[in-house]
């Protein structure tokens, strides 16, 4: 029954919460930086190189039939292999700009978080209770005597 508490621990203090809400705004900046990627990023780099469609960059590792399509799509809906090595570009393309954006954010959260240490107003010290000023007192009116 130890692993239910521990679960039920886990799940109150929020965590779960917490990485649900990551995981979809996650999802949803996943898309935005795909749409980045696809449609803004990989059309410039296709211009400057030459015009490429990098999401068409394929090789053919079967037998292409006679009068079908040189296209992707088409080759991939009559089943024969294709080594589609052009969307791997744009998918690693977009891991490296997702990777170096959440690297930015959490280098932003530190830099955050170190500054809010360095500003924190120290705590007043506590106040004694009565017991400690009490036996002061006597040990002060003793010392005189």
């Amino acid at each position: 029954m130890s692993i239910l508490k521990d679960f039920k621990e886990f799940a109150i203090k929020g965590n779960v919460i917490d990485l649900a809400v990551a995981v979809i705004i996650g999802g949803a900046f996943g898309k935005i930086v795909s749409s980045l990627v696809e449609d803004i990023i990989m059309p410039i780099i296709g211009a400057i190189i030459g015009k490429l469609d990098f999401s068409n960059l394929f090789i053919v590792l079967g037998t292409v039939p006679d009068g079908v399509a040189d296209n992707l799509d088409t080759l991939r809906k009559l089943k024969i292999p294709v080594l589609a090595y052009g969307r791997f570009i744009t998918v690693t393309v977009d891991f490296l700009i997702l990777a170096f954006i959440i690297f930015l954010m959490v280098r932003m959260i530190t830099r955050l978080k170190q500054e809010e240490k360095i500003i924190e107003v120290p705590d007043e010290p506590e106040k004694e209770s009565e017991e400690i000023l009490l036996l002061r007192d006597i040990r002060d009116a003793l010392v005189k005597k």
